[in-house]
């Protein structure tokens, strides 16, 4: 287990994961196959390689054992494998997993999903979030015949393709004309979205955002959105990697009572198995289809988007959920664990500058300088403190998974390590206790 005397982390070690980071960085750019699981977003020589899960708990190479958040990058919502989804996925394992015709497990899991998210009348599957959101920014073009694409200013992420990954930081590689053709509104402000729209009369094609994240929705705002997209003629598409499943088992669409056009699905939807959703009205999703008239839309075509394996594990995942009332259990983790970490900031004095936003299944923290602006070197003070305890929390976002003793072990070492912020907030300087370059924002355009 890791060292619990966090007023000293020095004794933490990583050896093996070091060489293994090393190891990483010679082969695959980035060290990582996702920016944000890169060792830049960890302590330096701190960023555990990870040899198994159970449960709540992953295993580093070096042996120790960790309480984990944001599992899979919030794709693991049931814990490390889960016994349903795993025997789900076995019993298709030697049936084939991909096959020159479709399988009958799509008509089960296309099925299973309408039936789970009975706001929509078609669905398609993929492997990526970004290979739906894509092909729903596409179908939006086609349908309306309008060239922009409007995406919620305030959310962190959408595609990795062209017409997202062009308005971040990390442009490089992108030409200035397909950017030109993303524009922004802000999230919660229905006037300035209507402005948008009025000024880009007739070109814009859709309005794309997650309905909900770190806050809830204005009251009347989705359905402010819903009436906009109609007025103006564009479609209303709902980003719901996140909020599915973590909102209701239907998504944030589910809970708010506001229908998208579109919407697109992943993360929680496989337990960690690949595999993500494009669903929508049936009089736009056969545009990507064989029954209508008009132009044909390339909409989806995977080679690997209906393994069975990971069709099998979604269909696991969705019944899990609506049997055992996940969703609710996700919730009442993160109360628990909400309360206990605020508790703990508050008796370290620390309350205004350690701080939880998001709902109670999708808690993230910001770390904030002695003027309260959002520093990463408190982030990386904080970090450096939770892996010398055992817990392994880019975000406090939770799974089933979690007992009450893992929470509380939780907030104990977000205790321990509130006491150390005080002392670095109180000397007005944390570089003594980072012992190495401060953790990095994903986003940036300089290495």
């Amino acid at each position: 287990m890791p060292i619990e005397d966090t007023a000293d982390t020095a004794g933490f070690r990583l050896p093996r994961s070091r060489a293994a980071n090393e190891r990483l960085h010679a082969m695959i750019p980035g060290g990582a196959h996702t920016y944000a699981k890169g060792d830049d977003q960890y302590p330096e020589d701190l960023a555990p390689v990870i040899s198994h899960g159970r449960g709540a708990h992953v295993w580093d190479i070096d042996g120790n054992r960790y309480v984990e958040y944001g599992s899979g990058l919030r794709s693991v919502s049931l814990g490390h494998a889960h016994p349903r989804v795993i025997e789900a996925v076995r019993r298709e394992l030697d049936r084939g997993s991909n096959f020159v015709r479709p399988s009958i497990v799509e008509v089960q899991a296309a099925e299973r999903f309408l039936a789970t998210v009975p706001t929509a009348d078609m669905v398609k599957f993929a492997k990526n979030g970004s290979d739906v959101t894509t092909a729903a920014v596409r179908l939006a073009r086609a349908v309306t015949g309008r060239p922009r694409v409007a995406i919620c200013a305030d959310h962190a992420f959408f595609s990795v393709d062209d017409w997202f990954i062009g308005t971040t930081p990390m442009s490089a590689g992108i030409p200035a004309a397909t950017t030109e053709l993303t524009v922004s509104f802000p999230y919660g402000d229905l006037a300035a979205t209507e402005e948008l729209l009025i000024r880009h009369q007739d070109d814009i094609a859709c309005l794309i955002l997650e309905p909900a994240t770190q806050t809830e929705p204005p009251p009347g705002y989705l359905a402010g959105l819903r009436e906009l997209a109609d007025r103006h003629g564009c479609l209303l598409i709902f980003d719901e990697m996140i909020t599915g499943f973590r909102w209701s088992e239907a998504g944030a669409q589910g809970l708010y009572g506001v229908v998208p056009d579109l919407s697109t699905f992943g993360k929680a939807l496989g337990n960690g198995f690949a595999v993500s959703a494009l669903a929508g009205r049936r009089e736009l999703m056969e545009w990507g289809g064989l029954r209508h008239s008009g132009d044909r839309v390339f909409l989806l075509s995977t080679t690997h988007g209906a393994e069975t394996h990971s069709l099998a594990a979604a269909m696991a995942v969705q019944t899990t959920y609506v049997e055992e009332g996940v969703t609710a259990r996700l919730h009442a983790l993160g109360e628990r664990l909400a309360a206990g970490v605020r508790d703990a900031a508050r008796s370290m004095d620390v309350g205004e500058h350690v701080v939880l936003r998001g709902r109670a299944s999708n808690l993230v923290f910001a770390t904030l300088d002695e003027k309260g602006r959002p520093s990463q070197q408190y982030r990386t003070l904080f970090l450096r403190r939770l892996l010398a305890g055992g817990v392994l929390a880019p975000s406090f976002v939770v799974s089933s998974a979690l007992s009450d003793e893992d929470i509380d072990h939780t907030v104990d070492v977000v205790a321990q390590a509130c006491a150390v912020y005080r002392k670095a907030l109180d000397a007005g300087d944390p570089t003594p206790w980072l012992a190495g370059r401060p953790v990095k924002p994903v986003f940036r355009r300089l290495v």
